[in-house]
Protein backbone atom coordinates (compact mmCIF):
# COMPACT_ATOMS: atom_id res chain seq x y z
CA UNK A 1 0.00 0.00 0.00
CA UNK A 2 1.53 3.80 -0.33
CA UNK A 3 1.93 6.11 2.58
CA UNK A 4 -1.70 7.73 1.48
CA UNK A 5 -3.33 4.19 1.38
CA UNK A 6 -1.69 3.28 4.49
CA UNK A 7 -2.87 6.42 6.63
CA UNK A 8 -5.96 5.75 5.46
CA UNK A 9 -6.27 2.44 6.74
CA UNK A 10 -4.72 3.70 10.19
CA UNK A 11 -7.22 5.95 10.89
CA UNK A 12 -10.35 4.06 9.17
CA UNK A 13 -11.21 7.25 7.04
CA UNK A 14 -9.70 9.23 4.45
CA UNK A 15 -10.75 12.41 6.60
CA UNK A 16 -7.29 12.76 8.78
CA UNK A 17 -5.00 15.72 8.99
CA UNK A 18 -3.08 14.28 6.66
CA UNK A 19 -5.21 13.71 3.99
CA UNK A 20 -4.70 17.05 2.16
CA UNK A 21 -0.97 16.34 1.61
CA UNK A 22 0.15 17.14 -1.98
CA UNK A 23 2.45 14.86 -4.06
CA UNK A 24 5.49 16.31 -3.18
CA UNK A 25 4.89 16.10 0.39
CA UNK A 26 3.50 12.54 0.07
CA UNK A 27 7.12 11.37 -2.03
CA UNK A 28 9.09 12.92 1.30
CA UNK A 29 6.89 10.66 3.36
CA UNK A 30 7.34 7.81 1.02
CA UNK A 31 9.97 6.22 3.11
CA UNK A 32 10.75 1.85 4.46
CA UNK A 33 10.81 3.30 8.27
CA UNK A 34 7.27 5.06 8.04
CA UNK A 35 5.92 2.72 5.69
CA UNK A 36 6.73 -0.20 8.50
CA UNK A 37 5.09 2.18 11.31
CA UNK A 38 2.18 2.50 9.22
CA UNK A 39 1.95 -0.97 7.85
CA UNK A 40 1.79 -2.20 11.66
CA UNK A 41 -0.91 -4.98 12.89
CA UNK A 42 -1.05 -7.07 15.84
CA UNK A 43 -0.26 -10.91 14.24
CA UNK A 44 -1.54 -13.50 16.42
CA UNK A 45 -1.15 -16.31 13.93
CA UNK A 46 2.06 -17.83 12.71
CA UNK A 47 3.39 -20.55 10.37
CA UNK A 48 5.64 -23.28 10.51
CA UNK A 49 8.64 -21.91 9.50
CA UNK A 50 11.31 -21.10 12.00
CA UNK A 51 12.85 -16.94 12.74
CA UNK A 52 16.06 -16.82 10.68
CA UNK A 53 18.96 -16.96 12.33
CA UNK A 54 20.15 -14.25 14.40
CA UNK A 55 17.23 -12.80 14.24
CA UNK A 56 16.83 -12.19 18.04
CA UNK A 57 20.60 -11.02 17.49
CA UNK A 58 19.01 -8.31 14.75
CA UNK A 59 16.19 -7.27 17.42
CA UNK A 60 18.48 -6.65 20.44
CA UNK A 61 20.59 -4.90 18.15
CA UNK A 62 17.52 -2.48 17.02
CA UNK A 63 16.48 -2.27 20.90
CA UNK A 64 19.96 -1.35 22.04
CA UNK A 65 19.81 1.56 19.59
CA UNK A 66 16.68 2.92 21.02
CA UNK A 67 16.53 5.88 23.20
CA UNK A 68 17.09 5.59 26.90
CA UNK A 69 17.52 7.26 30.15
CA UNK A 70 20.43 8.59 31.32
CA UNK A 71 22.56 5.49 29.85
CA UNK A 72 21.29 3.50 32.58
CA UNK A 73 20.37 0.34 29.91
CA UNK A 74 17.82 -1.00 32.62
CA UNK A 75 16.34 -3.51 30.40
CA UNK A 76 16.99 -7.32 29.48
CA UNK A 77 15.29 -9.15 27.39
CA UNK A 78 14.76 -13.15 27.83
CA UNK A 79 14.81 -15.12 24.46
CA UNK A 80 12.36 -18.24 24.90
CA UNK A 81 12.30 -21.31 21.79
CA UNK A 82 11.65 -24.32 24.30
CA UNK A 83 8.08 -25.68 23.35
CA UNK A 84 7.82 -26.46 26.93
CA UNK A 85 8.72 -23.52 28.94
CA UNK A 86 6.82 -21.41 26.06
CA UNK A 87 3.89 -23.99 27.34
CA UNK A 88 5.00 -23.44 31.14
CA UNK A 89 4.77 -19.30 30.64
CA UNK A 90 1.63 -19.51 28.58
CA UNK A 91 -0.31 -21.39 31.09
CA UNK A 92 0.50 -18.12 33.72
CA UNK A 93 -0.45 -15.78 30.52
CA UNK A 94 -3.80 -17.06 29.60
CA UNK A 95 -3.41 -19.90 27.17
CA UNK A 96 -2.93 -17.35 24.02
CA UNK A 97 -2.62 -19.01 20.61
CA UNK A 98 0.13 -17.04 19.37
CA UNK A 99 1.92 -17.83 21.98
CA UNK A 100 1.65 -21.52 21.37
CA UNK A 101 2.32 -21.06 17.90
CA UNK A 102 5.33 -18.62 17.15
CA UNK A 103 8.36 -19.95 17.35
CA UNK A 104 10.29 -17.17 19.44
CA UNK A 105 8.82 -15.50 22.33
CA UNK A 106 10.62 -12.72 23.68
CA UNK A 107 10.32 -11.46 27.69
CA UNK A 108 11.22 -7.88 28.04
CA UNK A 109 12.60 -7.62 31.45
CA UNK A 110 12.46 -4.09 33.48
CA UNK A 111 16.00 -4.81 34.94
CA UNK A 112 17.96 -2.82 38.01
CA UNK A 113 19.45 -6.21 38.89
CA UNK A 114 22.66 -5.15 36.70
CA UNK A 115 22.74 -1.85 38.48
CA UNK A 116 22.37 -2.78 42.31
CA UNK A 117 24.68 -5.92 41.38
CA UNK A 118 27.20 -3.46 40.06
CA UNK A 119 26.95 -0.88 43.13
CA UNK A 120 27.93 -3.81 45.30
CA UNK A 121 30.81 -4.89 43.24
CA UNK A 122 31.83 -1.44 43.29
CA UNK A 123 30.77 -0.77 47.01
CA UNK A 124 29.04 2.21 46.27
CA UNK A 125 25.60 4.08 47.24
CA UNK A 126 23.17 3.37 44.76
CA UNK A 127 19.56 3.57 47.16
CA UNK A 128 18.06 5.36 44.54
CA UNK A 129 17.30 2.56 42.82
CA UNK A 130 14.45 1.61 45.61
CA UNK A 131 12.53 4.84 44.39
CA UNK A 132 8.99 4.55 42.13
CA UNK A 133 11.45 6.46 39.80
CA UNK A 134 13.41 3.86 39.22
CA UNK A 135 11.28 1.04 38.71
CA UNK A 136 9.37 3.37 35.79
CA UNK A 137 12.99 4.18 34.28
CA UNK A 138 13.42 0.17 34.49
CA UNK A 139 10.05 -0.18 33.02
CA UNK A 140 9.74 2.94 29.96
CA UNK A 141 13.32 1.69 29.27
CA UNK A 142 12.03 -1.71 28.26
CA UNK A 143 9.22 -0.48 26.03
CA UNK A 144 11.43 1.65 24.51
CA UNK A 145 13.56 -1.20 23.48
CA UNK A 146 10.85 -3.26 22.74
CA UNK A 147 9.61 -1.46 20.39
CA UNK A 148 12.32 -0.84 18.31
CA UNK A 149 12.70 -4.46 18.03
CA UNK A 150 9.36 -5.22 16.71
CA UNK A 151 9.41 -2.39 14.01
CA UNK A 152 12.86 -4.21 12.90
CA UNK A 153 11.30 -7.32 13.36
CA UNK A 154 8.29 -6.29 11.05
CA UNK A 155 10.92 -4.95 8.52
CA UNK A 156 12.45 -7.95 8.01
CA UNK A 157 9.11 -9.79 7.40
CA UNK A 158 8.59 -11.19 10.53
CA UNK A 159 5.20 -10.32 12.61
CA UNK A 160 4.76 -9.54 16.30
CA UNK A 161 2.17 -9.55 18.99
CA UNK A 162 2.90 -7.52 22.55
CA UNK A 163 1.56 -10.24 25.19
CA UNK A 164 0.85 -8.62 28.68
CA UNK A 165 -0.67 -11.77 30.47
CA UNK A 166 2.96 -12.18 31.09
CA UNK A 167 2.33 -9.85 34.31
CA UNK A 168 -0.70 -12.24 35.53
CA UNK A 169 1.87 -13.87 37.69
CA UNK A 170 4.92 -11.70 37.84
CA UNK A 171 6.27 -14.19 40.37
CA UNK A 172 5.85 -17.04 38.86
CA UNK A 173 7.36 -15.91 35.64
CA UNK A 174 10.44 -14.43 37.37
CA UNK A 175 11.01 -18.04 38.67
CA UNK A 176 10.49 -19.56 35.44
CA UNK A 177 13.06 -17.35 33.74
CA UNK A 178 15.50 -17.32 36.48
CA UNK A 179 15.32 -13.65 37.10
CA UNK A 180 16.81 -12.11 39.65
CA UNK A 181 15.76 -9.54 42.18
CA UNK A 182 15.01 -6.40 41.37
CA UNK A 183 13.82 -7.81 37.95
CA UNK A 184 10.20 -8.34 36.62
CA UNK A 185 9.01 -9.34 33.24
CA UNK A 186 6.99 -6.37 31.68
CA UNK A 187 5.20 -8.46 28.98
CA UNK A 188 6.12 -10.97 25.92
CA UNK A 189 6.29 -10.60 22.51
CA UNK A 190 5.29 -13.22 20.26
CA UNK A 191 7.64 -13.22 16.99
CA UNK A 192 7.03 -15.13 13.75
CA UNK A 193 6.47 -15.56 9.91
CA UNK A 194 2.34 -14.26 9.50
CA UNK A 195 0.35 -17.32 8.91
CA UNK A 196 -1.34 -16.16 5.36
CA UNK A 197 -4.12 -18.45 5.83
CA UNK A 198 -5.19 -15.78 9.02
CA UNK A 199 -4.37 -12.33 7.54
CA UNK A 200 -3.96 -9.90 9.93
CA UNK A 201 -5.58 -6.16 9.49
CA UNK A 202 -4.63 -2.67 10.24
CA UNK A 203 -6.56 -1.40 13.36
CA UNK A 204 -7.89 2.15 12.97
CA UNK A 205 -6.46 4.07 15.85
CA UNK A 206 -8.27 7.05 17.54
CA UNK A 207 -8.74 10.29 15.56
CA UNK A 208 -5.53 12.57 15.59
CA UNK A 209 -7.75 15.29 17.24
CA UNK A 210 -8.33 13.46 20.34
CA UNK A 211 -4.73 12.56 21.18
CA UNK A 212 -3.00 15.34 19.77
CA UNK A 213 -2.87 18.92 21.53
CA UNK A 214 -1.23 22.25 21.01
CA UNK A 215 0.10 24.26 23.56
CA UNK A 216 -2.39 22.84 26.25
CA UNK A 217 -4.36 19.43 26.91
CA UNK A 218 -7.50 19.98 26.06
CA UNK A 219 -9.96 17.78 28.17
CA UNK A 220 -13.02 18.11 25.70
CA UNK A 221 -10.94 17.01 22.35
CA UNK A 222 -11.77 13.20 23.01
CA UNK A 223 -15.68 13.69 22.83
CA UNK A 224 -16.28 13.94 19.29
CA UNK A 225 -13.22 12.11 18.43
CA UNK A 226 -14.99 8.81 20.15
CA UNK A 227 -18.13 9.17 18.68
CA UNK A 228 -16.76 9.37 14.86
CA UNK A 229 -14.37 6.44 16.08
CA UNK A 230 -17.00 3.87 17.57
CA UNK A 231 -19.06 4.38 14.16
CA UNK A 232 -15.39 3.62 12.36
CA UNK A 233 -15.09 0.77 14.98
CA UNK A 234 -17.71 -0.86 14.38
CA UNK A 235 -17.35 -1.11 10.87
CA UNK A 236 -13.86 -2.59 11.50
CA UNK A 237 -15.27 -5.36 13.50
CA UNK A 238 -18.43 -6.21 11.59
CA UNK A 239 -15.91 -5.97 8.13
CA UNK A 240 -13.52 -7.90 10.45
CA UNK A 241 -16.30 -10.82 11.42
CA UNK A 242 -14.97 -9.78 15.31
CA UNK A 243 -18.07 -10.45 17.72
CA UNK A 244 -16.91 -7.48 20.02
CA UNK A 245 -20.00 -6.26 22.10
CA UNK A 246 -21.08 -2.81 22.37
CA UNK A 247 -18.87 0.50 20.91
CA UNK A 248 -15.42 0.96 21.45
CA UNK A 249 -15.47 3.01 24.51
CA UNK A 250 -18.31 0.92 26.28
CA UNK A 251 -15.90 -2.35 25.27
CA UNK A 252 -13.07 -0.96 25.99
CA UNK A 253 -14.59 0.55 29.96
CA UNK A 254 -15.76 -3.34 30.18
CA UNK A 255 -11.94 -3.99 30.31
CA UNK A 256 -11.25 -2.04 33.35
CA UNK A 257 -14.63 -2.52 35.13
CA UNK A 258 -12.48 -3.76 38.72
CA UNK A 259 -10.43 -6.32 39.82
CA UNK A 260 -12.18 -9.09 38.28
CA UNK A 261 -10.57 -8.29 35.26
CA UNK A 262 -7.22 -7.99 35.69
CA UNK A 263 -6.83 -11.45 35.43
CA UNK A 264 -4.57 -11.71 38.81
CA UNK A 265 -2.14 -8.41 37.44
CA UNK A 266 -4.24 -6.49 40.38
CA UNK A 267 -1.48 -8.26 42.64
CA UNK A 268 1.27 -6.75 40.10
CA UNK A 269 2.07 -4.48 43.00
CA UNK A 270 2.93 -6.95 45.80
CA UNK A 271 4.55 -9.04 43.35
CA UNK A 272 7.10 -6.93 42.16
CA UNK A 273 8.08 -5.79 45.98
CA UNK A 274 8.22 -9.07 46.47
CA UNK A 275 10.41 -9.54 43.62
CA UNK A 276 13.29 -6.82 44.99
CA UNK A 277 11.55 -3.35 44.05
CA UNK A 278 10.88 -1.34 47.22
CA UNK A 279 8.71 1.33 44.99
CA UNK A 280 9.60 4.59 47.51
Amino acid sequence: MSIAQLLDARYGTPKHPLADLNADELIHLQNQTFETLLNHRSVRAFDARAVPEHTVEMMVAAAQSSSNSSNFQTWSVVSVTDPERKARLNAVSGQQKSIETCPLFLVWIADLARLRALGEQRQVPHESLDYLESFLVATVDAALAAQNAAVAAEAAGLGVVYIGGIRNCADVVAKELGLPASSYAVFGMCVGYPDAAKPASIKPRLPMSAVLHHEQYDPKAFDQATRDYNVIMNRFYTEQNMKTPGDWDLHTLSRVSGEKVLRGREKLKQHVKSLGFQLK
